[in-house]
């Protein structure tokens, strides 16, 4: 008797609630998932693999920092409250998606994006709008909505089963973690924002980084976690606000930037990266040091000030 090949989905894969239920539903089927995280300068996926190891998902991942970093800059869809270009980042992973799947011969995609709970980028307008540019018109897999949306081509050649599938709509989680239990899924992260973009304080820092430095790399934008940021002419002095700031300030310094520390007086360490030479050098100092006195607990002290032209 011959064999019956089971079909295999690949599932664009957060390692929330959401796309664990999407991985179980379609498993139930019979449908063999592996799971796709997908990393940029804004989300890891690390998360995504905690949450794969802990529920038996075969997980790969993909870093699309660069190609990612290109749309927060020149978003054609707009953005969210932040800088979250929450519709063209959509798009990106499932035309990233779309290719993984066509080089590793998987049946089909899947999401477990759940209709209406973001307003965005999970509304119908939004999702019919990412299929259509990303050439996928009816061949992605939303199991947890399935059955208030068209019919995919996957259901009606029955690779999937559209009456197994869901039709959960809206923002609140209740039917998401009644499913969980019955399911007995034991391990999920709390749901929180993954997309650093959603935040808005990040985001400002962001524009004023965009707006004001000629060159952008990776640690500029992972230095946005860290510390108070201030701009003088162009450049970029970061204070940490405690110790373990203070030491990954240091530790991320590169070659050209300026590390001041208060020797004699408790307080941030600054990291300055910029043009500093002999014409604005004393103008610069004095401007940290002013910025080291007012965010130290004792400002009224003397300060000796150490640098280290890296």
């Amino acid at each position: 008797m011959k064999k019956i090949k089971k079909p295999k989905a690949l599932l664009l894969f957060s390692g929330g609630l959401d796309s664990i239920l999407a991985a179980k539903i379609l498993e139930k089927q019979g449908i063999r998932v592996t799971a796709l995280a997908l990393e940029s300068y804004f989300f890891n996926v690390a998360e995504a693999k905690k949450s794969a190891k802990k529920n038996g998902l075969k997980i790969v991942t993909k870093n699309i920092s660069g190609t990612h970093f290109g749309i927060v800059k020149n978003p054609r869809f707009g953005c969210g409250a932040g800088l979250n270009p929450c519709i063209d980042c959509h798009l990106l992973m499932v035309k990233t998606a779309k290719k993984f799947l066509k080089e590793k011969g998987f049946d089909f995609l899947a999401t477990g994006e759940v209709l209406g709970q973001r307003p965005l980028s999970q509304n119908k307008s939004a999702l019919a709008l990412i299929e259509k540019e990303a050439g996928m018109v009816g061949k992605i897999l939303r199991p947890l909505s399935a059955r208030i949306l068209p019919e995919t081509e996957m259901e009606k050649s029955g690779l999937a089963d559209r009456e197994k599938l869901l039709g959960i709509s809206g923002r609140s989680r209740k039917e998401q973690l009644k499913l969980a239990k019955k399911l007995k899924i034991k391990y999920f992260p709390a749901p929180a924002g993954g997309c650093i973009l959603t935040d808005k304080e990040y985001s400002k820092k962001l524009e004023d980084l965009m707006n004001k430095a000629k060159k952008i790399g990776e640690t500029d934008l992972a230095l946005l976690r860290l510390g108070r940021h201030f701009w003088l002419d162009g450049i970029k002095i970061i204070l940490g606000r405690n110790h373990g700031e203070n030491l990954a300030l240091k530790k991320m310094a590169e070659s050209g930037d300026m590390i001041i520390d208060p020797k004699t007086v408790p307080g941030p360490t600054a990291l300055v990266r910029g043009k500093v030479n002999k014409k604005n050098n004393d103008y610069v100092i004095g401007y940290v040091i002013q910025l080291l006195q007012k965010y130290s607990k004792k400002s009224d002290g003397d300060f000796e000030i150490i640098t280290n032209q890296k």
